[in-house]
């Protein structure tokens, strides 16, 4: 992304609604699927670092990411342990992590099936993988340009790209899904704009905001319980078998 998106980024992500479900989404999932006890967790994509400060109340935590600025912003807010590095060449021993969060980064990875065996070399066994993606090629248009995406994804296609690499699925499922036909119609008017490719973040009231985050939340509570049919995002929630031996 570019250093304009890093800085609307961090102005948002800790109360838009948007970043704030994506968030609240994968810390429930990586509760639910994490070997219990303090964990050993590597933040891939860490952005703006709101994400990797709620990994820090869970364990060792590290971000990792190849925006310069990303990680200036995540150091502003305090955070310590911080890599400038490539998701297809990470810098870590093999099992050094019991737990892997990776929200909408693997589309911007231009070889993201190498970016996916790194996260599976990385983890212990019985491991998990936590993530999201962009959904359906159809809805690309400038936002994804704007944001240097390479791909967006049907959970088809992430789950051949996981399993590829050696992982087990234990949840796959569409989100954002509630508000799948908002989104839909934003990303189908964008591609009518002319200009520089921009994203296009609408803006709310607190108090519209508080209720799209309250709508998100009861969605994320069906979520954990059903698969959702489609939606703007793709989760996913893998693990490294248990029975697998260090190489």
């Amino acid at each position: 992304m570019n250093r304009d998106e890093y800085a609307k980024m961090r102005s948002l992500e800790d109360h838009y609604w948007w970043f704030v479900s994506r968030r609240d989404l994968a810390l429930r999932l990586l509760d639910q699927f994490a070997p219990p006890g303090e964990l050993s967790i590597l933040d891939v994509g860490c952005g703006t670092g709101a994400v990797l400060t709620e990994l820090e109340s869970r364990g060792q935590a590290v971000g990792l990411d190849l925006s310069h600025d990303a990680l200036r912003y995540s150091a502003e807010r305090g955070l310590k342990n911080l890599i400038y590095a490539n998701a297809e060449q990470l810098p870590f021993d093999s099992e050094s992590f019991q737990a892997v969060v990776s929200l909408d980064t693997l589309e911007h990875v231009p070889d993201h099936e190498s970016a996916v065996k790194e996260i599976y070399r990385c983890l212990s066994p019985g491991g998990v993988f936590v993530m999201n993606v962009p959904a359906f090629a159809w809805l690309w248009g400038p936002h994804d340009v704007a944001l240097m995406h390479q791909r967006r994804y049907t959970r088809r296609q992430v789950k051949q790209l996981l399993n590829g690499a050696g992982f087990e699925i234990q949840r796959l499922s569409y989100s954002v899904f509630f508000l799948f036909p908002a989104v839909m119609l934003r990303r189908l008017l964008d591609k009518l704009q002319r200009g520089e490719p921009q994203v296009k973040l609408p803006q709310f009231t607190r108090f519209t905001n508080g209720v799209l985050n309250a709508l998100m939340q009861g969605e994320t509570s069906l979520f954990l319980k059903h698969n959702l049919p489609y939606g703007s995002s793709v989760v996913c929630v893998a693990t490294k078998p248990a029975g697998e031996k260090r190489g």
